[in-house]
């Protein structure tokens, strides 16, 4: 009895060791209840009743064979990189079918839908029009709807190339293209020559305004300080003008009083000098020189002071002739 319960544990054992896997971190574990397609999110699994598909990506390159308007052929490169879905796993198992090669089977199925695609696209353009970019745009627009109905998620999807069949509407575009790079590189070229102009034209222009504004306040500057000196000099010529006013009034008041009192003539400085003319010259005639400026100055006072000597000097004169006698 303790061999055949022995033996019944090896077996089962072993069966659990045949069928059990661990499961992969790059995959998923599928299972089938109810009609209905499930993940398995235990570290272990059946193997003969579950699928593992793996979560890793999965990249093909179709080249497409299409043509454009004027039915010229042209051959498209793609290079399309996808993985499965893992909100819409039903609608993969669907297209791929129940084994590990379900990925790569939709992704055949998204080909032939790109490849009709890029067929419509391309026929109603002219083969000069068309360019990787504008059919990359296109089918990136077209193809979200396709991957998720097909259970698959698009993570790029790019043109590589594309090129008329013929090769001398090839070569004719690429002559075309390069005259039109050419063109485009001289016209740029020669929009950076005016630009340069423009920006020299503009410099010189703001050199010119800031020299002339330069000039013009030199010019205020100056006229500031001619006004200053203007003004300095005006003053000047008041202050002259009130000191000579001043010394006019006092000389006008200083000859009203020696009119009023000839005996103060005796100490101006016209008599000052003449007395120590005299002192030092007793018997000699005593000369006094006069400037011209003072005898413009005060011609009543030398007037005045003639009167005076000769009132004075007469009694002198005749005492001095009787002593000669």
């Amino acid at each position: 009895m303790i061999y055949v319960v022995s033996a019944v544990v090896i077996v089962i054992f072993v069966i659990l060791l045949f069928e059990y896997r661990i499961k992969n971190p790059d995959t998923v574990i599928l299972y089938e209840k109810n009609d209905n397609i499930k993940m398995r999110t235990g570290r272990y699994y059946p193997r003969h009743f579950s699928l593992a598909l793996p979560k890793t990506t999965y990249t093909l390159t179709p080249l497409i064979e299409a043509t454009a308007k004027g039915n010229l052929d042209i051959k498209v490169k793609l290079s399309v990189t996808v993985a499965a879905n893992i909100n819409n796993l039903p609608a993969l198992i669907k297209i791929g079918g129940w084994n590990a090669n379900a990925i790569s089977k939709a992704a055949k199925e998204l080909e032939l839908i790109l490849e009709g695609k890029v067929k419509s696209f391309t026929e109603n353009f002219g083969i000069e029009e068309l360019s990787s970019e504008k059919i990359n745009a296109n089918l990136n627009i077209n193809t979200k709807d396709s991957g998720e109905k097909l259970g698959l998620e698009i993570i790029s999807l790019i043109v590589q190339s594309y090129e008329p069949s013929d090769k001398k509407i090839s070569e004719a575009l690429k002559q075309q293209e390069s005259a039109r790079i050419a063109e485009q590189t001289e016209t740029l070229n020669q929009k950076a020559r005016l630009a340069s102009v423009k920006i020299k034209i503009s410099a010189d222009e703001e050199i010119a305004k800031m020299e002339s504004e330069l000039e013009l306040k030199k010019l205020q500057l100056k006229n500031e300080e001619l006004l200053k000196e203007a003004t300095i000099a005006q003053k000047r010529t008041e202050e002259e003008l009130k000191r000579k006013q001043l010394q006019l009034e006092y000389e006008s008041k200083e000859l009203e009083l020696l009119k009023n009192y000839p005996e103060l003539l005796i100490l101006t400085p016209q008599a000052a000098r003449l007395a120590e003319a005299s002192q030092s010259l007793k018997n000699a005639r005593t000369v006094v020189n006069l400037s011209q400026q003072e005898l413009a100055q005060v011609p009543e006072l030398i007037g005045m002071f003639q009167n005076f000597l000769k009132n004075n000097l007469k009694p002198s004169g005749n005492s001095d002739n009787k002593s000669n006698q």
